[in-house]
């Protein structure tokens, strides 16, 4: 709440919040929307969103004067884009689930939420029309992506297939960005013989801001779905902070790496494919991917959602494998240090009967013996994990922990989800979890791809 003062101008001039107002200091004159003030923020100064999308924040003193010119925007007022339909453009469906990319501004709160309808998040975008044509909109569920389950992305497989093997060129996915790299990974994964191209697109800014980056996304992925030949399930969004191109990203290797940038997605280990302009010009940066064919898409979506993601750090304490295996669990991924290292009380010359507490070898064996698939990652991101280099890593391959290669944690965590939906027999986890099932596994690194 704005403090005393503020409030009895704003009383007396009749302007309340959400209204559309003049305010004048000095010599200039401040155009927009009166929002409500922040929890943390100065009860002494107002918060206009401008025109533009961007708020600015003005102390109050006797200066200022604040005049009502309007009402603000309502909401539900959002325009949706009324679809033509074009036989001359090539046919795509979209996927709407939610996310920031389809939110709007409540200029009561100064929140946004996930209210856009798939219209009105086209609306942003208007000239995908003259780029693809839009034949099939779905809107199965709209949440935040950190509130997603398994159960969607099954959901989702399902409705992707029936829709791929329908008369369209591909489909575009709109995501909240949070988790939108572990659809990415359940996609590529859940998504059998894929021969049309998937692209799942998200915004970091809402659509308020002037800084959106959702209607660029939009564009690269229309451009992406209907005018290249990739039949792979990718990532598309901005490249770089600025409007200038996005990267579509094989989606099994790729992360988000910023909270905030616009360009926050990377390639780990891996090359993006392309290099899409919204003028429609498309690069080829990587050309191993699966190409564009003929063929029926099958969903294949069993999945085991008792799997877990544990963190080995310093001080960590390996009970926490039992705690998982005691609760039914049947898959635990652990993000290991280094090239795959947990705490194992043996790797160095100083002893101390301490140090055997917090070995994570004991925990891992009795896991494995009861039937449970451990798997190692590392926190590093890039590089792969080694059983054989250092005596703790051939402590924990003996213990029967199998070593995910190069795949992302995450990647390693949504795969062996699936595996495990497949089979609980250890040996046939092992082996389903050694092969390059959808990109994942690459057999050998080049050194360039670090930090690229």
């Amino acid at each position: 709440m704005y403090s005393e003062q503020i409030l009895a101008v704003l009383k007396k001039m009749k302007v309340k919040v959400g209204d559309r107002v003049n305010v004048t200091k000095g010599k200039e004159i401040f155009e927009g929307v009166l929002m409500p003030r922040i929890e943390v923020g100065d009860q002494d100064t107002l918060s206009i969103k401008l025109n533009s999308g961007y708020n600015v924040g003005l102390r109050f003193d006797r200066s200022v004067n604040i005049e009502r010119v309007g009402d603000g925007p309502k909401l539900g007022s959002i325009p949706a884009l009324k679809l033509k339909e074009s036989k001359e453009l090539p046919s795509i469906s979209m996927i709407s689930t939610g996310g920031t990319i389809g939110t709007h501004v409540d200029y009561k709160t100064g929140g946004v939420f996930m209210c856009r309808s798939p219209e009105e998040i086209l609306s942003t975008a208007p000239e995908i029309q003259s780029i693809v044509n839009l034949k099939n909109i779905i809107r199965p569920f709209t949440l935040a992506s950190e509130d997603m389950l398994p159960s969607d992305w099954q959901k989702m497989a399902e409705l992707s297939a029936k829709e791929l093997n329908k008369d369209v060129e591909g489909i575009i996915i709109t995501h909240g960005t949070d988790v939108l790299h572990y659809t990415s990974y359940a996609m590529s994964f859940m998504l059998k013989n894929l021969t049309k191209p998937i692209a799942i697109v998200g915004a970091q800014r809402s659509p308020d801001r002037g800084s959106f980056d959702g209607a660029m996304n939009l564009i690269c992925a229309a451009h992406f779905i209907g005018h290249s030949d990739v039949a792979e399930v990718c990532v598309v969004m901005h490249g770089s902070s600025n409007d200038d191109y996005c990267l579509a990203h094989r989606g099994t290797k790729v992360r988000k790496m910023h909270t905030s940038r616009r360009d926050a997605f990377r390639s780990i280990n891996d090359i993006p494919l392309l290099k899409i302009w919204p003028n429609g010009k498309i690069e080829t940066l990587n050309s191993n991917y699966r190409k564009k064919s003929k063929g029926k898409v099958v969903a294949d979506t069993k999945f085991e959602p008792k799997v877990s993601l544990v963190k080995a750090y310093v001080g960590s304490d390996p009970e926490i494998i039992d705690w998982h295996v005691k609760r039914g669990f049947k898959g635990i991924v652990v993000e290991g240090t280094g090239l795959g290292h947990v705490p194992t009380g043996e790797s160095g010359i100083t002893k101390d009967p301490l140090r055997k507490k917090y070995s994570w070898i004991p925990h891992i064996k009795s896991a494995v013996d009861s039937g449970v698939a451990v798997v190692m990652t590392s926190q590093a991101m890039y590089g792969r994990v080694n059983p054989y280099v250092y005596r703790n890593l051939r402590l924990a391959s003996n213990a029967g922990t199998i070593f995910g290669e190069d795949m992302l944690p995450e990647a390693a965590y949504v795969k062996l989800g699936w595996v495990l939906g497949h089979t609980k027999n250890l040996k046939k986890v092992r082996e389903l979890m050694a092969q390059n099932l959808a990109g994942e596994i690459n057999k050998r690194l080049d050194t360039d791809l670090f930090l690229i």
